[in-house]
């Protein structure tokens, strides 16, 4: 890992540059034009780090980091094609206490720039799993012990009614934000759960349908941990 820092961004966060020194991380002095070819915000801060991956690959998706231990509720991004959009997932799932987050090929990189940004540095401390084969998905769930439910407009159990169902292990599967997920794997699935829209909105945001269906979970497991 290597630090790179301007002299201005040195005297703005010295508790962050002496953390970094402190911790052994090698911090190279740049120029403010060296920083802004190094970022890719309009604004940057004047310090870029250079990390090792904190993501784990499918085939260590069995490792117990990867899988959260004995997971209880895993969210799982199936071809998520906005950055935004999955590090926003990341982040309320970490905000609503699941175990971890895996991401189906074709998913955008969680390591994008504005995937890590719009996660809010859950990206460090959520295990997070790319690359897991659509084919493969509803086995890996159930081999974890898992009940796959997979979110969709047009499910047949409502997630409101869904209590006993839902209060056992879960992975919520989230389809792509254009296409939603495909036929093959929403019938693979155990449950396809739809959320009840009572106004004169034709959809939700595929984060906001997350959000509700893991607090949901979230709920559930409170209730009984």
């Amino acid at each position: 890992m290597e630090l790179f820092c301007t002299g201005g961004a040195v005297e703005r966060f010295p508790g962050l540059v002496h953390t970094a020194e402190s911790a052994g991380v090698r911090v190279s002095p740049v120029t403010d034009r060296a920083a802004r070819a190094l970022a890719d915000t309009v604004t940057p801060t004047g310090i870029v780090a250079l990390c090792r991956s904190v993501v784990h690959d499918a085939a260590d998706a069995d490792d117990p980091r990867a899988r959260g231990g004995a997971p209880q509720v895993v969210a799982i991004g199936q071809g998520l094609a906005e950055p935004g959009n999955v590090g926003t997932l990341i982040r309320v799932a970490d905000a609503l206490g699941a175990d971890a987050v895996w991401l189906t090929e074709g998913t955008v990189d969680p390591e994008n720039p504005k995937a890590v940004r719009a996660s809010a540095g859950s990206l460090f401390h959520m295990p997070v799993v790319r690359g897991i084969p659509e084919s493969d998905l509803v086995r890996r769930a159930r081999a974890n012990g898992l009940t796959v439910a997979v979110a969709t407009g047009d499910g047949e159990v409502d997630v409101e009614r869904a209590d006993e169902m839902l209060s056992r292990p879960t992975a919520w599967v989230f389809g792509n934000e254009a296409h939603g997920v495909p036929p093959a794997l929403a019938e693979a699935a155990d449950a396809r759960v739809r959320i009840p829209i009572r106004g004169r909105a034709e959809s939700l945001n595929i984060v906001t349908a997350a959000s509700i269906c893991l607090h949901t979970s979230a709920r559930l497991r409170a209730r009984h941990p």
